[in-house]
């Protein structure tokens, strides 16, 4: 074998190579992404009254939310951040606007991207809390 045979196999060699890691690379973020996605951390419920919820993001567009938890008026509120992947859970928000509501949420850590929500805290249903 002479060397310029020897040099155009490694080239290829290379070539699918590269191609076999980048392609794995691509397949492992997709399983990574939609694990994430799909098994929670932690699941629960919060109530509170809903402050805001609107869609943000330049090119992904989500439903983001805040949550005041305040248990007596004139106590110091805390917010509770969320997001809402599912149009008709905000259907449900908004339907609720003005009441105490209570929001079932499943935390999802590791996500690889802000695209899917800006927080961790996904919710799920939500019902008019008494």
């Amino acid at each position: 074998m002479d060397a310029k045979a020897a040099g155009q196999k490694a080239k290829k060699l290379v070539i699918r190579l590269v191609a076999g890691l980048l392609v794995l690379g691509v397949v492992g973020g997709a399983l990574y992404t939609e694990s994430t996605l799909h098994f929670s951390y932690s699941e629960g419920e919060r109530v509170g009254f809903v402050q805001k919820i609107s869609k943000k993001g330049w090119l992904c567009k989500t439903d983001e939310g805040e949550l005041n938890m305040a248990a007596v008026s004139g106590q110091q509120a805390q917010m509770f951040d969320f997001t809402v992947r599912d149009d008709a859970v905000v259907g449900q928000i908004e339907a609720l606007a003005g009441h105490k509501v209570a929001l079932h949420y499943d935390e999802h850590r590791g996500i690889p991207s802000t695209c899917f929500g800006d927080t961790t805290y996904f919710v799920t249903s939500a019902k008019k809390a008494d």
